[in-house]
C-alpha cells in the first residue's frame, strides 16, 4: 500500500523505515507513507512540474477514502528529500565530487571537457543570463497574516543567497541600477546603442505597487550554451535590477576564467554597467565578451545588432544565446505550486 493509516497501533519510525515507510511525525506516527510512493512522486514532479505535492496528497486521500492529510504528506516528503541529500553528500565525498564549484565546472560535459591536443577556441565558454517573473511568491502580509517562521535553509549549490546578491547593490550608480524603474524616453532608431528603454513596459509607480505584494518577484538564472542551469538567485520585491546579474557574473568569472562570452537580453547596456562596477577590471582582464541573444536582438536597432548580435561575433558558432528562455519554458509550469509556499519550500 502506498498510504497506510496506523490507527490501532503506533510504531516507531525505525520499524516503519525498515518496512519501507516514512512516518509523518518524529516519534510514534499514526500515519505513514511508503518510500516508493515518495520516490514516484518526485519523478512525476520532475517530468510534470505543475503536478504539485498538494495534488498528490488529494489523490492518495481519494484512493484510500480518508480525510485530507496535506501536512502529513508534506512532512514525509521533506524527510525523504533530506535523506536523499545526505545520501548524495556521502556519494560525492567518496567520488571526490565535493570540491568547491565542482558542479559548475562539470555540469555540462560539452562545455567542460576538452579533447587532447584540441585547438584553442576564440571563446572558451558560452553562457547566458536572464530574469523571469513567473515564479513569484506572495508575502503573507498581503493578506494581513503573520508570516510563519521556517528556520530551515536550502543547501543547494545552485542558489546564490540574498546576502551575497546585496553586496552588489551599491557597486554601480543608482541611475544605472534601476533599469526598469526609470520612465521610458523616446528613442531614435539608428542613433543610439542604449536599448533598455524598449524593455520598460510599465511606469515606476505601477511596478512598485505590483512588487509590494510579493516577497519574491521572480528568479534570475545563468545557463550554459547547452541549457544546463549553472546558478540562480531570487529577485526580491523588485524588478530585474543590476545587482542580480552582477552577483552571478562575479561567481561565473571567478570559476570560468578568461575568454568567456555571456548573452543577455540587454547585454549592450549591461556591458557598460559591468564596466563601471567593482567587477569591471576583472571582466576586462579576463576578456569577457557580452552579446545580445538572437531572440531579443530583434528589439534592438540595427547598429546595436551589428555589434552585439551573436551572428556577427566570431567564435559563437550556431548558438542563439537564449539558454535561459528554454529553462523558463519549463520553470513557468511551477508557478501554480510556488505562489503560496513558504520561503524554504
Amino acid at each position: 500500500m502506498s498510504f497506510q493509516p496506523l490507527i490501532s497501533h503506533r510504531y516507531p519510525n525505525e520499524t516503519l523505515i525498515y518496512h519501507g515507510y516514512l512516518g509523518c511525525s518524529p516519534l510514534y506516527p499514526s500515519v505513514a507513507i511508503s518510500i516508493r510512493t515518495l520516490a514516484t512522486y518526485r519523478q512525476y514532479h520532475q517530468t510534470c512540474p505543475q503536478f504539485s505535492i498538494q495534488a498528490q496528497c488529494k489523490a492518495l486521500c481519494h484512493l484510500h477514502n480518508v480525510g485530507l492529510l496535506m501536512c502529513h504528506n508534506l512532512y514525509a516528503y521533506d524527510v525523504y528529500l533530506e535523506i536523499l541529500h545526505h545520501v548524495d553528500r556521502r556519494l560525492n565525498e567518496v567520488r571526490k565530487c565535493n570540491t568547491p564549484n565542482w558542479r559548475i565546472l562539470n555540469a555540462c560535459p560539452c562545455c567542460s571537457y576538452k579533447l587532447d591536443e584540441e585547438a584553442p577556441q576564440v571563446i572558451d565558454r558560452l553562457f547566458s543570463i536572464n530574469g523571469n517573473n513567473s515564479l513569484k511568491r506572495w508575502a503573507s502580509l498581503t493578506y494581513g497574516l503573520t508570516p510563519r517562521v521556517d528556520p530551515r535553509q536550502a543547501r543547494s549549490d545552485y542558489w546564490v543567497d540574498r546576502v551575497t546578491v546585496d553586496k552588489f547593490k551599491d557597486t554601480v550608480r543608482r541611475s544605472e541600477d534601476d533599469w526598469e524603474d526609470q520612465v521610458a524616453k523616446p528613442v531614435e532608431p539608428e542613433l543610439t546603442f542604449n536599448c533598455t528603454e524598449r524593455w520598460r513596459n510599465a511606469g515606476p509607480e505601477q511596478r512598485k505597487k505590483m512588487f509590494a505584494v510579493f516577497d519574491e518577484s521572480g528568479i534570475f538564472v545563468a545557463t550554459c550554451w547547452h541549457r544546463f542551469v549553472l546558478l540562480m538567485c531570487d529577485m526580491v520585491r523588485s524588478g530585474e535590477l543590476a545587482k542580480y546579474p552582477l552577483a552571478l557574473m562575479s561567481q561565473l568569472l571567478s570559476v570560468f576564467g578568461a575568454n568567456a562570452s555571456c548573452a543577455y537580453d540587454i547585454g549592450c547596456a549591461f556591458s557598460k554597467t559591468l564596466g563601471n562596477s567593482s567587477l569591471g577590471p576583472l571582466a576586462q582582464s579576463l576578456n569577457l565578451r557580452m552579446m545580445v541573444g538572437a531572440f531579443h536582438g530583434h528589439a534592438h536597432n540595427r547598429r546595436c545588432q551589428l555589434d552585439w548580435h551573436p551572428m556577427y561575433i566570431e567564435g559563437t558558432g550556431l548558438t542563439e544565446g537564449e539558454g535561459c528562455e528554454h529553462v523558463f519554458s519549463s520553470s513557468n509550469e511551477l508557478a501554480q505550486g510556488t505562489r503560496h509556499t513558504s520561503r524554504f519550500h
